[in-house]
């Protein structure tokens, strides 16, 4: 083998040298980075939901977090008995009451609750989701009902990131199995297969272990970080590998082969990699955080893999020298040179074809509409709690939650707007401490004196007297002392609440039957108290037979807004629930929307310029891969099928930010390849050429992205994964075929819009 001149060292080399020189340090360092990683795994939060990542001044966000700071959501429960009487229901009913734990089970003979012989129990607990006990009473329910045709929503029991996690795993095992069979038919050794693996493992290993240091991220980037960060990047080490084969052949000593390797990959690769971390930083500039959040974990991940090549793969490379050249063997990949050939001959049909597709695709995308609520995404896989929503709500009518958050204490206030909007059409329920009856006379917040509180508890009236005088001097009201006791006032529920206290601290002593009569109603009082009564405000809970999106939905919550807004003033009041979340998230998307797909295309095509330094050619290259986006997305619109709006979002970005790289493996070898052949002979042979590499990256995201979609159960991890492999297909067909005949037909309109930089200061077109 001939020994090739030595160039003078430039810095590429000086770093190239450096990295090899110390390989066996930085193989260590990698190491304990893997272990210190691999450690903190358990310390990631992860959020599953969405409406976290809304922006902070949104009425949901306000109101979700007052929620979790003010009041307890206690568990409940959906369940729905097909194929029984009226009267075996309510007997089933009555049974499910007497379990533990159940605090009360609504059931009637009204169409929300009972038609076409099925009957659906409205199941509430007295503690939350989370609590052993309640699993306990929710298993019982199960077996107590276990002979009848039942279907259970709730999510009682439902371990929703340890289901996630499992169905993950069986993605990735499986993804390494069809990725592995890839890799050894497109590559040039087998081992190097294995180079490519323990790469992988340590940057997945890094940028995993590493997601604690951003707070708290989401189940979305927490799941499909691994298998995108692998569809994403694996093409770093296959170039850097190829690279190193190359200059093998030139090179006597693999250490001076893997210097001259390095010191172009790093280059090589870096460009490649800008195009890909351009789209997520678009996403990182959502206003929807979770565009941020699924950006910066994906960067994050790109810039690992890099690292991860750059430093680890050299080590590794120069570890097996030996075997990486014995198991070299001839490429399988099959020579597509007559398809290049046909398309320089086929008069540009796949040209006219596309731009045929492409204005339908633009209008059907369009058109294609979006989910902004969970219960609303078409499933792609369902899970078990998942198809008892369904059956569920295709037999009963829509319930939807809606919670109104009021200044507490003025309690008429609140009577007000529970008796004013329990009035509207479809309302079902209203719920509040202000109309939560204790028996058929007394409500909870109407206002006592001794006397009538006396006779309500069934104590004396001195012991009645000497409880609102002590309760009159904790909150400062000397009504009860100095005036006139006997016409001092406190709500009901206040008065209950301080009589309990006083119990409990052994200052007041009352007879067994008295304080059995009590305690029955302190466990009502609590029950109201932690889900209605917060220390700043007061919920009202409705339930509406409303679905969650749609015009009627938001008419119901601006009719209930406008009431309370009526007793408390404009913007005193927050309304929460579902319908205001899927309102803000889709407020939230509109704007996001355009901003992605304009920001991730100028920046992509920023970089495609400053690389081609041609306007045209770059122009071609972003419309052909954003062409692809629009074939991609009006696919929903034809299957009738609804994903959810992150969907859109993410993939739009992820699909032009990395499959860009396909056009510009093509666009390189057309370039190169036109100084010596015909256009014509130059674009078939770059076809042919950039085969390889086009469909290694592609089959490889296209089989990650189907895996996802059809064997993990969440339905937005689902949709991205469908979205991200349909993309990833529908670019590589571009990519194939429309692509060449676009450059070669538009060639003369290239290279005359194509600039020469002049190093000296100077420009000249």
């Amino acid at each position: 083998m001939s020994q090739p001149k030595t160039q003078k060292p430039d810095i590429m080399h000086s770093v190239a040298a450096g990295i090899v020189r110390s390989r066996f340090v930085i193989i260590l360092l990698f190491i304990a980075a893997a272990v210190y990683c691999a450690l903190s795994l358990g310390r990631v939060k992860v959020n599953s939901d969405l409406t976290f990542f809304l922006p902070q001044n949104t009425e949901t966000r306000r109101g979700l977090s007052i929620m979790e700071e003010e009041f307890t959501t206690y568990a409940s429960a959906n369940v729905m008995v097909a194929n029984v009487t009226y009267e075996k229901a309510r007997e089933l009913a009555d049974a499910v009451e007497e379990i533990e734990h159940v605090s009360s089970v609504d059931l009637d003979d009204t169409p929300s609750h009972y038609t076409n012989s099925a009957a659906l129990l409205s199941v509430s607990f007295d503690s939350l989701e989370a609590d052993p006990e309640v699993e306990t009473a929710m298993g019982q329910i199960r077996e107590l009902l276990s002979a009848y045709d039942t279907y259970i929503y709730s999510g009682i029991g439902q371990n929703y990131f340890k289901q996630l996690a499992s169905e993950m795993v069986i993605v990735v095992l499986l993804a390494a199995l069809v990725i592995v069979a890839i890799l050894l038919f497109t590559s040039r050794s087998y081992f190097e297969v294995v180079i490519f693996f323990l790469v992988f493992v340590f940057a997945a290993l890094l940028n995993m272990g590493t997601n604690f240091w951003l707070g708290e991220i989401s189940t979305i980037s927490n799941s499909i970080a691994i298998i995108m960060q692998l569809a994403l990047a694996i093409d770093y080490a296959i170039i850097f590998s190829h690279r190193y084969q190359d200059e093998a052949l030139v090179w006597d000593s693999p250490r001076q082969a893997l210097i001259e390797a390095l010191s172009k990959a790093i280059i090589e690769i870096s460009s490649s990699s800008l195009t890909t971390i351009s789209g997520l930083v678009a996403l990182m500039l959502m206003q929807f955080r979770l565009g941020y959040d699924l950006g910066m974990v994906l960067a994050k991940g790109i810039v690992c893999s890099l690292i991860t090549v750059f430093f680890l793969m050299p080590g590794l490379i120069m570890l097996f020298p030996k075997a990486i050249r014995r198991t070299a063997h001839k490429t399988l990949i099959p020579d597509i040179r007559p398809w290049g050939s046909f398309l320089m001959r086929s008069h540009y049909l796949f040209v006219w074809i596309f731009l045929l597709v492409v204005p339908v695709a633009v209008v059907l995308s369009g058109r294609t509409t979006y989910a902004f609520n969970d219960s609303s995404v078409t499933e792609l896989v369902y899970s078990e709690n998942r198809a008892a929503m369904h059956k569920i709500r295709d037999t009963f009518a829509d319930d939807t939650m809606i919670a109104v958050l009021v200044p507490s204490e003025d309690f008429e206030k609140e009577k007000a707007i529970l008796r004013q909007v329990e009035a509207l059409e479809g309302i079902r329920t209203a719920t509040g401490l202000a109309n939560i009856e204790i028996d058929d006379e007394h409500v909870l917040t109407d206002l006592y004196t001794p006397r009538m509180f006396a006779q309500l508890a069934d104590i004396s009236s001195e012991e009645a007297r000497l409880l609102f005088q002590a309760y009159g001097v904790r909150h400062e009201e000397y009504q009860a002392i100095f005036g006139d006791a006997e016409r001092y006032e406190v709500p009901l529920v206040d008065i209950f609440l301080y009589t309990f206290d006083v119990i409990d601290r052994g200052v007041v002593s009352l007879d067994e039957k008295t304080l059995d009569r009590l305690d029955e109603l302190r466990k009502l009082l609590d029950t109201g108290i932690d889900q209605l009564r917060g220390e700043h405000w007061n919920r009202l809970i409705f339930t509406a037979s409303v679905p969650v999106e749609g015009e009627e939905s938001v008419a119901m919550v601006e009719q209930i807004r406008a009431i309370a807004d009526r007793q408390y003033g404009a913007g005193e009041t927050l309304v929460v629930g579902d319908i205001t979340s899927a309102r803000d998230l889709r407020e939230s998307y509109t704007g996001d929307s355009r901003l992605i797909s304009l920001l991730t295309i100028a920046f992509v095509f920023t970089i495609l310029l400053c690389t081609f330094r041609t306007v045209v050619g770059s122009a071609i290259l972003v419309f052909v891969i954003q062409g692809s986006i629009w074939i991609n997305f009006s696919f929903p619109y034809l299957e009738h099928s609804m994903p959810s709006f992150v969907t859109n979002m993410i993939v739009s970005a992820i699909q032009m930010g990395a499959t860009i790289d396909y056009a510009i493996v093509l666009m390189n070898r057309y370039l190169v390849l036109k100084q010596e052949l015909p256009k014509k002979e130059a674009m078939a042979e770059a076809v042919n050429q950039s085969f390889p590499t086009v469909l290694t990256s592609g089959s490889i995201m296209t089989i990650a992205g189907l895996l996802i979609a059809y064997r993990i159960s969440d339905v937005y991890v689902g949709h991205i994964g469908l979205a991200v492999g349909r993309g990833a297909l529908i670019s590589v067909i571009l990519v194939l075929s429309v692509l060449p005949q676009l450059l070669v037909l538009l060639d003369k309109a290239v290279e005359k819009t194509t600039f020469h930089v002049d190093l000296s200061g100077g420009e000249e077109a």
